[in-house]
């Protein structure tokens, strides 16, 4: 068991882990606009919220592929931890609109609402424009919807975090 332990701890110190973290990650960001204009599902606001929560864990694995030491891995360690949970909890919240026994009172805003000082639907709308409704929910995979979809992927992300993380502090080593 503690073999196991050190190589899982041993992995979040390899380049090429943070790697996989960045490219799965992009790969479901590339997916989501190919949705938006190779399949013309246009995103909600939940929709922005969960793709920018995904771009927190983009962002997170590029900091340690870019540069990795113990500095940068507890920075993509704390930014993938937090998105990964913030995503989970925005498509938690997708998927209670969705199923809400009354769908007229089930809402959601139509602006995205991002800090002043990051208006990201203004710099980029291309990317973050909330066009769509949240009740929308056409694209069906295995039964599931979109919303259900990244609850798992969120899900699956802090579940990968929490087990590395915990192998990092047993094999004493936090970063």
């Amino acid at each position: 068991m503690r073999g196991i332990i050190h190589s899982i701890s041993q992995w979040a110190e390899h380049k090429s882990s943070w790697l996989v973290l960045f490219a799965t990650s992009l790969a479901l960001e590339i997916a989501a606009l190919y949705f938006q204009y190779g399949m013309g599902l246009k995103p909600c606001i939940m929709c922005i919220y969960q793709r920018t929560a995904m771009y927190g864990i983009v962002l997170s694995a590029l900091i340690v592929v870019t540069k990795n030491n113990g500095f940068t891995r507890m920075l993509g360690f704390a930014g993938w931890a937090v998105s990964a949970g913030w995503g989970f909890l925005i498509a938690k919240e997708h998927v209670g609109i969705l199923n809400a026994a009354n769908p007229f009172f089930a809402s959601c805003e139509i602006v995205p609402n991002f800090p002043s000082w990051l208006q990201l639907h203004e710099w980029l709308p291309a990317v973050f424009a909330a066009e769509g409704d949240c009740l929308e929910d056409s694209w069906q995979f295995l039964s599931m919807g979109m919303a259900e979809w990244m609850q798992i992927i969120f899900a699956a992300y802090f579940a990968v975090f929490a087990i590395v993380f915990a192998c990092r502090l047993l094999d004493k080593k936090p970063f």
